[in-house]
C-alpha cells in the first residue's frame, strides 16, 4: 500500500523536513510513504477562486487515477488515534493507495473537498502548514504501530 502525502507548499524549515524524514523511514516495507509538495499559488491580486482552482489543478495532477483521496479539513471528521488505525487497516485490506491532502494558506477548493472520499481533521487549532505535515506523519505512524502491535503507541 501507498500512502501519499500531497501538501501544497514547497519550503519547510529544516526542523521540519527533519521530522518528516525521521518519521518517514521508520515504516515499513509493505507501507510506502511518499510526499509531493507542490506549488503555492502567488497571492498578489488574485481571486480566493482563482487561487483554488490553480492549486487544485496542481492536486490533482500530483494523484494518480484510482487513489483514495481524504482531505485535511478543519471541518472535517474528527479521529483519535486509535480511529485513524482504524482506517489505516481497513484501506490496507481494501489494497487503497491513499493520498492526503493538505491545502495551501487559504485551505481547499469547495469542490476538490466535497470530491473527497473522505475528510478528516487533525486538530481543532489552527496550525501552521510545517507542523501539519509533522503531525500527519508521525500519526499515520503511530497508527500503523497500533495495528502492528508496536511498542511506540503506549495507553
Amino acid at each position: 500500500m501507498k500512502l501519499l502525502v500531497v501538501a501544497v507548499g514547497q519550503r519547510v524549515p529544516d526542523w521540519a523536513q527533519t521530522a518528516w524524514d525521521d518519521y518517514a523511514k521508520r515504516f515499513p516495507p509493505e507501507l510506502k510513504l511518499e510526499l509531493r509538495a507542490v506549488k503555492t499559488e502567488p497571492r498578489g491580486s488574485k481571486t480566493v477562486e482563482t487561487i483554488y482552482a490553480a492549486e487544485r489543478e496542481r492536486i490533482e495532477a500530483a494523484i494518480a487515477k484510482g487513489m483514495r483521496v481524504v482531505v485535511l479539513d478543519e471541518r472535517g471528521t474528527p479521529l483519535t488515534t486509535k480511529a485513524l488505525a482504524a482506517r489505516l487497516a481497513t484501506w490496507q485490506l481494501e489494497g487503497d493507495d491513499v493520498a492526503l491532502v493538505i491545502g495551501g494558506p487559504d485551505g481547499l477548493d469547495p469542490a476538490l473537498r466535497a470530491a473527497a472520499h473522505e475528510r478528516i481533521r487533525l486538530s481543532d487549532l489552527t496550525l501552521p502548514h510545517a507542523m501539519v505535515r509533522v503531525l500527519l506523519v508521525e500519526q499515520l505512524y503511530r497508527a500503523w504501530s497500533v495495528n502492528a502491535g508496536h511498542p511506540y503507541h503506549r495507553e
